[in-house]
């Protein structure tokens, strides 16, 4: 749910994590403690509550999730054994940000929907200093100009609001399960396989959810399970084939806990398009 150290929507503490979102009954405020209780404030503070196990990973079941056919995947299980995958029912919260992860670094990313939540995002109910993620509303009065000051270029900027435009719809499809939601996302212009697999794996949970087209993910996996520095998605899927149903949940391990590939090259750039 985090995107980098400094998101404003977001605080991990000694005292456990506090989370700023909007919910269909207003923006609110949650309070995940480590003793496993919670607490919330604002309007959405109930619709919060009722939703705080799923959002702690508590609801992400394991069934049919088999690490022993690899050892690496299974040493990796063993050693994180206590991780599971988040479900927050909020789409645009994470389809914004992952729209602005497309193509760039991640501090481009990062410094861009830090940006935009100061900009759009209203203070959030609550003790603690957060501000919620923009509303779709809010998401559409952002002119072009300052996403241009963010760093975001016009076809990612047009993305974003193409997003918002049909955010009603893409709330709704949370009911409907992650085919519905998947399907709903790859009908929006600029947003593709992986957008969409990085969008349900946060607000759904989808523990089969696998980001093709990453830049590195590929080269990640094979790395991990053959050995094999360099990758293309076909290789990386191949090798994921026997999770089949639990995919994202092995990606999720080998981004953890996993060897990142020798690397080969310079680094891509960070762009500063605002100077231009």
């Amino acid at each position: 749910m985090r995107h980098g150290g400094g998101d404003p929507t977001i605080r991990f503490a000694v005292d456990g994590v506090w989370r700023a979102t909007n919910t269909p009954e207003g923006p609110g405020t949650i309070h995940l403690r480590p003793d496993g209780t919670a607490r919330s404030w604002g309007p959405g503070g109930g619709w919060l509550n009722e939703r705080a196990a799923a959002m702690a990973g508590e609801h992400d079941r394991v069934d049919g999730f088999d690490p022993t056919s690899h050892p690496v995947v299974a040493r990796l299980a063993r050693r994180m054994r206590h991780v599971r995958l988040t479900r927050t029912e909020r789409v645009l919260d994470a389809l914004v940000p992952a729209v602005l992860e497309q193509k760039v670094t991640g501090a481009e990313a990062r410094r861009a929907w830090i940006g935009l939540v100061r900009h759009a995002g209203e203070p959030a109910p609550g003790p603690v200093a957060l501000r919620c993620p923009p509303t779709a509303e809010r998401v559409l009065d952002v002119p072009y100009y300052v996403f241009h000051r963010l760093g975001v270029e016009r076809k990612r900027a047009d993305t974003i609001h193409r997003c918002a435009a049909v955010a009603h719809r893409l709330e709704e499809a949370v009911e409907m399960g992650t085919d519905v939601l998947d399907q709903r996302l790859r009908c929006i212009a600029g947003v593709g396989v992986w957008t969409s697999a990085e969008v349900r794996r946060v607000a759904l949970g989808d523990a089969d959810a696998v980001s093709v087209g990453d830049y590195h993910l590929p080269h990640m996996v094979a790395w991990t399970l053959a050995g094999e520095p360099r990758a293309d998605d076909d290789r990386m899927l191949e090798l994921l084939q026997p999770f089949l149903g639990h995919r994202g949940r092995v990606v999720r391990l080998i981004e953890l806990g996993g060897r990142t590939a020798p690397r080969r090259g310079p680094r891509m750039p960070f762009r500063h398009i605002a100077r231009h």
